[in-house]
């Protein structure tokens, strides 16, 4: 059964605009190579990374676009406390419990956005994600969603987001604006492209604007 969940704070009209500029530019970096399962990671915790995804989710979903996102950090979630929804089912019944995707995906308020949590953590993240199950319901959710988005754990801390690189599409990397120095994230484009990965960009968040109004971002390719 589909749940319904509290969506995520309005975002101020200049932030809002920002996404809007992501989301195009992302469009463009994946035009003709019909990518539609994105993995999102960073090189380290606290850079925003799983804020990205949510509110980008929500301006694909605005934009008319079937979005679900999916939490694949199976060691420290937080996309179920970004929606304000339950954890207590996930990914991990689907990948162990056996259990359909029907079974687990939170619809939230915004017109075609859904998302489905980690579900309770497993004592094996990498050996799950990086099984044929997980590839399958990859796969299955490219087929009913416009867009499929992977929040995954930092790339430098554990293996589990080359794994997911590997079986997605493309992958953006989150950086912090002013924490992030250029050897990490060299580091995290290597690690991705060693495992086969594809990276469509940067996202550099926190970018502090003038009029204080909040954080800026900035994408680049790379």
């Amino acid at each position: 059964m589909v749940r319904r969940s509290v969506y995520i704070k309005k975002l101020k009209a200049q932030i809002e605009e920002q996404f809007r500029t992501l989301r195009t530019n992302i469009k463009f970096s994946a035009a003709g190579d019909g990518i539609n399962i994105i993995a999102i990671t960073s090189c380290s915790p606290g850079e925003g990374k799983s804020t990205i995804v949510s509110n980008l989710a929500a301006i694909m979903a605005k934009g008319g676009k079937r979005v679900v996102i999916v939490d694949c950090d199976l060691r420290k979630p937080t996309i179920h406390k970004k929606f304000s929804m339950s954890n207590f089912r996930g990914l991990t019944d689907i990948l162990v419990q056996d259990k359909e995707i029907d079974d687990v995906v939170t619809d939230t308020r915004v017109s075609n956005l859904c998302v489905i949590p980690s579900g309770p953590i497993p004592p094996n993240p990498s050996e799950l994600l990086g099984s044929k199950i997980t590839k399958d319901v990859f796969k299955e959710l490219s087929e009913t969603y416009d867009m499929v988005l992977l929040d995954t754990p930092p790339v430098l801390y554990v293996s589990d987001a080359q794994i997911i690189s590997s079986i997605s599409q493309g992958t953006i990397i989150v950086a912090s604006y002013g924490n992030t120095d250029k050897k990490a994230l060299a580091d995290a484009k290597a690690l991705i492209e060693k495992a086969g990965g594809k990276i469509l960009g940067v996202v550099i968040n926190k970018i502090p604007n003038e009029s204080k109004e909040g954080y800026g971002y900035y994408y680049s390719e790379v």
